[in-house]
């Protein structure tokens, strides 16, 4: 009879749903309320960005983009893709992210996994020697001085081989493995004369896939915005990524205004300036964002589920 009871309340329970008290629907709301605040806050910003490099020049040095552009004009992208170079410095940045990323992204893999086994007799020893340099470094000078005795310098390996791995996204992966891929796994792979490189490869990398989504992200985003080691390792201009060719064509445009005496002048000047700012953010940070909502879904559980456990 009790039983009867249950399941036609629960049954009840489902046809007319989920009830929320007064307190619950106004915590609800102020959630959401706030949510959309925060929202509001971050992407203004971003759109008037992007409203401001499509606007006229003379409307943007004015502060009259709000929302909207105001005036449409493209001379901003035109004079950022008048530059010869900007081209090559697309070029060379997407090169250095689709093969840094994949490096990164392998070793790191490949690091990880050890650390996850268990039974390893150097394990302490070796995770110290790796912890060790996220906190301490050799710095810029002898940096510079191995690049230079690896005759790397001048070299696109100069940007690629500092920093090859982050010991921080090892770990996030050491423990999205620990807590995701049970021992036992292993065992019955080795039961079927699978070894250790096949269990790794088609099983343990498949089974990775929102980690490895997440460092894929990470490492992209590090190698399209880098610039300081190709600031110091690199003299040849073939070899400049995006960032360089950018940071460059800002500065020619900068404006000194002791060396104009015209006010008019000035302004359409400085007008100009203003709009190649916003250009140019636009430019560096277009692709990077176009490719962000590809790996978003693995973002949230690959962090979360890779940091329960240390």
């Amino acid at each position: 009879m009790v039983g009867k009871l249950v399941r036609r309340s629960g049954g009840e329970g489902r046809k007319a749903g989920i009830r929320h008290s007064r307190q619950d629907t106004v915590f609800y709301t102020v959630v959401y309320a706030v949510i959309f605040f925060l929202l509001l806050v971050v992407s203004y910003p971003l759109i008037l960005i992007l409203s401001s490099s499509f606007s006229d020049r003379m409307a943007v040095l004015a502060g009259k983009v709000v929302l909207f552009p105001v005036g449409f004009s493209l001379e901003g992208y035109r004079k950022v893709f008048e530059e010869p170079d900007v081209l090559t410095g697309y070029a060379n940045t997407a090169f250095y992210t689709v093969v840094g990323t994949a490096m990164n992204v392998a070793i790191t893999m490949m690091a990880a996994y050890p650390f996850a086994r268990k039974g390893w007799p150097l394990k302490r020893f070796v995770t110290f020697l790796f912890t060790f340099t996220m906190f301490f470094s050799g710095g810029m000078i002898p940096s510079y001085l191995l690049m230079s005795n690896l005759k790397l310098l001048n070299t696109r390996w100069a940007i690629l081989l500092p920093g090859m791995l982050s010991v921080y996204n090892m770990v996030i992966a050491r423990t999205f493995i620990q807590s995701n891929i049970p021992a036992e796994l292993l065992e019955a792979a080795q039961l079927d004369g699978c070894d250790e490189f096949r269990y790794f490869a088609q099983i343990v990398l498949p089974l990775c896939k929102a980690v490895i989504a997440v460092i894929t992200l990470f490492c992209a985003v590090g190698h399209w915005n880098a610039y300081f080691n190709a600031f110091i390792y690199l003299s040849n201009r073939s070899l400049y990524p995006l960032q360089i060719i950018l940071r460059e064509i800002l500065i020619v445009n900068s404006i000194d205004a002791s060396q104009l005496m015209d006010d008019q002048q000035f302004a359409q000047r400085q007008g100009v300036a203003d709009l190649l700012k916003y250009s140019l953010i636009v430019v560096s940070t277009a692709p990077i964002l176009c490719v962000y909502p590809f790996a978003q879904r693995y973002f949230m559980k690959g962090v979360m589920i890779g940091s329960v456990k240390g």
